[in-house]
């Protein structure tokens, strides 16, 4: 049985959460965001407090039964305190800049990368720092992800990207005699 999904989920003032058909609908001060759902877990939403159980009592109803309710949870919580990610440039020459929608690396190769920025994100460049903000948590952690792909911490110096609270181990380099 899941423990998640045996949790109730409690809708704080100004945040609205609609179920449909196969969707769910959670609007709220920040936005709205809209998620499809398969029809195993039947949902209630009474007194402004979210509870679910499965429809039928098979494995694949319980393995989702806590992730939708995870899904639904973080959506409630976005729409009223977004979600953030924060990325750090290490190494010489490596910058970053925001332009229009679009984020614009250069990070040592012999070209500069441009990656468009999703709708729903909020893209802050400073100096050494990148930060992502959103209402959508799988979309805030994969645009963070993708970034951080582009040129991975590497163990001997630390150059790279790497997430602000992300501890690179550092190796020991090559001795000389």
């Amino acid at each position: 049985m899941s423990r998640i999904g045996k949790q109730q989920i409690n809708i704080p003032e100004g945040v609205e959460v609609k179920f449909e058909a196969n969707s769910v609908y959670v609007k709220g001060p920040k936005g709205e965001i809209t998620r499809e759902l398969r029809d195993e877990i039947v949902f209630k939403n009474e007194n402004g407090v979210i509870t679910s159980e499965p429809r039928r009592n098979d494995k694949f109803s319980k393995t989702i039964w806590g992730t939708y309710m995870s899904h639904i949870k973080n959506m409630v919580t976005g729409v009223v305190t977004p979600f953030e990610k924060k990325l750090l440039v290490d190494g010489v020459g490596f910058k970053w800049e925001v332009k229009g929608t679009d984020l614009h690396l250069a990070l040592g190769f012999s070209h500069p990368i441009v990656k468009a920025i999703p709708k729903g994100l909020t893209v802050t460049a400073e100096k050494g720092a990148l930060t992502i903000v959103g209402i959508d948590k799988e979309m805030v952690g994969l645009f963070a992800n993708i970034i951080r792909q582009l040129k991975k911490p590497e163990p001997y110096k630390g150059k790279g990207i790497r997430y602000s609270d992300e501890v690179i181990r550092r190796k020991q380099g090559r001795k000389s005699a």
